[in-house]
């Protein structure tokens, strides 16, 4: 049984994020690393076979309103380890734009 003693003297444990969360931005971080553009959002992640298939929005067009902007989605494929191994920019909408089911 701990006592009170032991539990002063434990040290908190590091939260360790989820692998999903990492995959997701170090996805993100390559992709901006290879379009020049930040993304905005991860909008769906999922385990492949292979690794981890990503899609991310992404600001394309800055217009005024900004509900005018254009967002491009791109779906990125890593490996087990979140190395990208490829992406493609699968479509594009305007912000203010509706959008149902999932598109693709």
């Amino acid at each position: 049984m701990a006592t009170d003693d032991d539990n002063k003297t434990r040290k908190p444990r590091a939260r360790r994020s989820h692998p999903a969360v990492a995959v997701a931005r170090d996805a993100a971080r390559q992709l901006a690393e290879l379009t020049g553009k930040d993304p905005e959002a991860v909008t769906a992640i999922s385990r492949t076979d292979d690794g981890w298939k990503v899609e991310l929005d992404v600001l394309e067009l800055h217009r005024v309103p900004e509900t005018a902007d254009l967002i491009a989605v791109y779906v990125v494929e890593t490996d087990g380890d979140g190395q990208l191994l490829s992406y493609r920019r699968t479509r594009r909408f305007v912000r203010s734009q509706a959008q149902e089911g999932d598109g693709t």
